[in-house]
């Protein structure tokens, strides 16, 4: 059967998204050994994937996935597609423990390094979190905590199903862009960041469908974050603008300051100085930013500057490390 399929996706055929929806259900349920998997994953690395097969694929997890009740608390999370090869330190991660410090509930959704050293899960675990799909547990933490964590593997069986394969490849793939169109506590509101403009385009397109409110956010010297590195285009429900790093973060920085460490300790080393408040200034700059955007979306503040204040009172106060500290004492 997947012979058949390769052949026609080597032919630069695309597939439906009744098609694409199958198939990965089908990889899930461990129809295909690892080699076929790795040449269907390939197929889309040679390719741009189309709207419908992304469609498919987001169908597929979301039927197959772990449902998360959260009691209808607003949430947001705040999620880089990943693979911008640039091995920045957990930026989205720590702007998520930002937001929750400022009073904004949050889901964050994410995996371990795939292309990089350490992901969300990995720097999650190391700071004394369990992954868990328990409901109850999970809405305890949303409640004493404002954050709760969601490791992709543990709600989505395909993606358990590839992990190991991904690791291996260590290249960026599609499942890289499904991360945060899955998540299955569906979140009222939405920060991607993705690593180029032709992904801007399409998540453009699908989170349009959602009615969400939602925010892209795109590096134009292709960081999957707001980089403060370069100008970052953004993209809202209301269209598109650049802002430059002095907009968005007071002043500009360089890629040394923003650099993640060579190890899943290191990466935990720079995150709790950044948490505790003892992070460089460029480092503070562009959690801040990242976190400033991620309240503006949810529309309770009225302008950017106002949520930039929103971020800094937080880390500043200790509230953004308090809200760490309490969702790791519930562990």
């Amino acid at each position: 059967m997947m012979k058949k399929l390769l052949q026609y996706l080597f032919e630069h055929k695309t597939l439906s998204r009744e098609k694409a929806k199958e198939v990965l259900v089908s990889i899930s349920g461990g129809q295909y050994n690892d080699s076929e998997v790795a040449a269907f994953i390939t197929v889309f690395l040679m390719r741009s994937i189309t709207i419908e097969e992304l469609q498919g694929f987001c169908d597929a997890l979301l039927e197959l996935c772990v449902k998360v009740d959260l009691k209808g608390q607003e949430v947001i999370d705040i999620v880089g597609t990943g693979g911008d090869g640039k091995n920045t330190f957990n930026i989205s991660t720590l702007s998520c423990f930002i937001v929750a410090g400022a009073g904004q509930k949050v889901a964050k959704h994410g995996n371990y390094g795939a292309s990089s050293i350490s992901g969300a899960s990995n720097v999650m675990e190391q700071l004394g979190y369990k992954h868990k799909n328990n409901n109850d547990l999970l809405v305890k933490e949303l409640e004493e905590s404002n954050i709760c964590f969601l490791h992709a593997p543990l709600f989505h069986p395909a993606l358990k199903a590839v992990g190991p394969i991904r690791k291996n490849l260590g290249l960026r793939n599609f499942f890289n862009m499904l991360g945060p169109m899955v998540n299955p506590a569906s979140p009222a509101f939405q920060l991607v960041g993705v690593y180029n403009l032709e992904m801007a385009r399409i998540y453009n397109y699908l989170l349009q469908q959602t009615g969400k409110a939602f925010t892209i956010i795109h590096s134009l010297d292709g960081y999957d974050e707001i980089s403060l590195t370069n100008d970052t285009k953004v993209i809202t429900n209301k269209g598109e603008k650049i802002f430059t790093p002095e907009q968005l973060g007071k002043r500009m920085v360089s890629a040394e300051d923003i650099y993640g460490g060579n190890s899943v300790e290191e990466a935990c080393k720079i995150f709790i100085k950044i948490i505790k408040g003892d992070g460089t200034w460029a480092q503070n700059a562009v959690v801040l930013a990242n976190a400033a955007m991620a309240l503006n979306c949810t529309g309770k503040y009225a302008t950017y500057e106002n949520a930039y204040n929103a971020a800094v009172e937080s880390l500043d106060s200790g509230k953004a490390y308090q809200s760490l500290q309490n969702l790791i004492a519930l562990q």
